[in-house]
This record gives structure tokens, sequence and C-alpha cells, in this order.
């Protein structure tokens, strides 16, 4: 007993935050969710002391030490053992239907409302380990993975305020509006969870999910993947961005200028020094948790690409098409029953040019060659 007391005194420092309550709602749902939520407390507390208090005072009143004489009888009558079981029963049926029944059934209701005047949709896939974000009306799609530094995980830096829960792209939103969210998934069941939000939705392969939002307040908001997805599970977290409306109008206008400078960057010619950075950043980004920083992977679950000869052996064949089962069509295709996901509607052809190119030249490997973004273009 005296080792567990320790120990939990001991694990007490590590906790980021201990708080009592809900983190405070950021939208009508959330508020909500946290009311029915102290009232059911409060029900369940009121419960509790009346049947501990009768229980406590049976004890006390009724022990030995007080000469107490247990009474005989054979029991009451029919009538009052009949009365004395249906009155506990209404008090039930009032609790449970009246004071908790209604205010669930009305929450449940107000989760589900996810259709009708909503003022915009944003599609959400879920992948290991990442998010993608999707405005449909507005042409944008991006990335968004965990942008805690790998030294941090590593313990070779202090870690941040918000250890492993920042990312590269936070999903934008206005204040004020409702947001429809539809939600799925390329690989296993994740689960997109924002506290303050009060939603919560598994995201699930072949199937389109939904939940919503109107945030009331800007704010970043912190969640992160609430379903065990694998081993990356802990480093994928979900950043919400909420700005008035104006200034969420400018980053539309910035980020569609950016997936025009891409497009541009696309067709032109990269150089060897070009490619190589570019594809560090995306692969310290997102091919890191599977296959590590040194590029070893993890025995018997994700392969090294330090030697590998997929990677050291030909994407392309004499005619300039896709080696089958070769280290580019692994990256755009992925490999079907395992990990590894196809990344030709995640990233782009840059990206993808990029990080096979880095790949081939890094950790040991020689090829001495490289992917140009007009070539992944061509073969999609």
């Amino acid at each position: 007993m005296l080792a567990s007391i320790t120990a939990v005194l001991c694990a007490c420092p590590a906790r980021a935050e201990l708080t009592w309550n809900f983190p405070a709602p950021a939208t009508p749902l959330a508020l909500d969710t946290l009311q029915v939520h102290n009232k059911f407390m409060v029900i369940t507390m009121a419960i509790f002391v009346a049947v501990f208090a009768v229980m406590i005072y049976s004890i006390v009143t009724h022990r030995k030490s007080r000469d107490f004489k247990a009474s005989r009888f054979t029991g009451p009558s029919t009538a009052v053992q009949i009365f004395w079981t249906a009155v506990p029963f209404l008090i039930l049926i009032f609790i449970d239907f009246i004071l908790m029944g209604i205010p669930a059934y009305h929450s449940v209701l107000v989760m589900q409302d996810t259709r009708g005047d909503a003022d915009m949709v944003v599609k959400i896939t879920a992948s290991q380990w990442k998010w993608q974000y999707e405005y449909p009306s507005e042409g944008i799609r991006f990335v968004s993975a965990l942008a805690t530094p790998q030294a941090q995980i590593d313990n070779r830096e202090a870690k941040g305020e918000h250890y492993l829960l920042e990312v590269d792209n936070p999903l934008v939103l206005p204040v004020g509006k409702k947001v429809r969210f539809l939600l799925t998934s390329t690989d296993v069941i994740h689960t997109w969870w924002v506290p303050q939000f009060g939603t919560k939705r598994d995201a699930i392969p072949g199937f389109i999910r939904e939940t919503w939002a109107r945030i009331e307040r800007p704010g970043i908001y912190r969640g992160q993947c609430a379903e065990l997805c694998g081993k990356g599970h802990g480093f994928m977290p979900v950043v919400v961005q909420a700005v008035s409306e104006a200034e969420y109008r400018q980053w539309l206008v910035r980020k569609k200028a950016a997936q025009a400078a891409v497009a541009v960057g696309a067709a032109q010619v990269w150089s060897r020094d070009e490619l190589m950075k570019h594809g560090r950043k995306i692969y310290e980004t997102l091919c890191v948790v599977c296959h590590q920083a040194d590029g070893r992977g993890i025995p018997n679950v994700f392969p090294a690409l330090a030697g590998s000869k997929v990677v050291n052996g030909p994407f392309l064949d004499g005619k300039g098409r896709l080696v089958k089962d070769g280290h580019l069509d692994r990256v755009m295709n992925g490999k079907p029953n395992t990990a590894m996901q196809a990344f030709k509607d995640t990233l782009n052809d840059s990206d993808i040019a990029a990080v096979v190119t880095f790949e081939r030249n890094a950790f040991g490997n020689k090829m001495d060659d490289q992917v140009q973004p007009a070539q992944v273009k061509v073969l999609r």
C-alpha cells in the first residue's frame, strides 16, 4: 500500500495539467455537454449521499454494542411489499426518464444536427498518423502532421509547452459559423477529438461519418486522436485555429496562393540540393515515425530504408513507366495489407519527388539519381 501511494505521489509532477472539470467549452455543443454532465453528477451525488446516510445510520443505531435486538417477524403483508417495491421503482423512473433522460435526449439531438443550416463543410481524412483537411467549396486541401521536433521526442531537448500537441498546418475555421465535418479514414479507425468543442467522432475506413461545431470565440484549440490506432497513436494531434471572418478570408487567399505556387513549382526542374532539402523535411514530418530518423525502421514491424532493395532498385523501366513495387510506386500507391499507405492523394508532385530522391541518397543509400516533380505528374 505504501509503495502504491508513493508511486502515485511521484507521478503527480509529471502531469501536464491537473483539473477537476471539463476544459472551458468553446461551442454550444460543448456547453450543453458540460451542463448535462454537471446535472447528472448532482443527481448521482444526491442518491449516493441519501443511500449511504441511511446505511450508516442503520449500522450505527442497530449495532450489537448497543445491545440492539433484531426483530423476529414472518414478513409484512403483500400490500406493504408491493408498496415498498413500487415506490423506489417510481422514484428511479422519475430520475432516469425525467431528470436525466430528457436532457440526455436533447444532447443527442444536438450532436446529430449535422445537416441543414451548415455554413461550410470540411472533409477530414485520417491516416497513420496524420490528418488531411479539405475545403470542397474552396478547392483547398492540405495535410496536418505533428510538428514537435524529433529531438524533444528523443529527450535530447527540453519538452515544449505544447509537446506532442503542435502541428505544421492547423485547421483554420471562422468563428460564429456552423461547420459540418465529414470524417473517414484510409487505413484503421481513428478518432478526431477536440475536448473544447464537445466533438469526438470515429473516422472509419469505407464510411463517411459526420459531426459539427460552431466556435464562439477565437483561439487555438488542441486535441488528438482518441482511438488506439497503432504505434504512432500518440503522435497524431489535432490543432484548430479559430479566427474572425476577415482573418479567415485572408487565410484562404494566402492558402490558395501557396497552392498555386506549388503547382508552378511542380512544373520546374529542381536541383539535387533543392530536392534533398525538401525531401528531408517531408521525411521528418511524415515518414520518421515508422522508418525512424536513421532510416533503419523497427525490426519485424516497419522495414528499414537503409540498404533496402526497394529503395536501392530501379523505379522506372526502360519506357519510363513505374516499376511494379519499385520505390516510386511504393511511395505513390502504397503496399496493400501493410501500414505503407498510398501518398499520391496526400502529397503533391514536388513532395513525392523530393522524398523519394532524399531516401535514395540518404541513410547510406547512394543511388546518385533523382526524381523530378514533372515525372510524378505524368505517372499519376
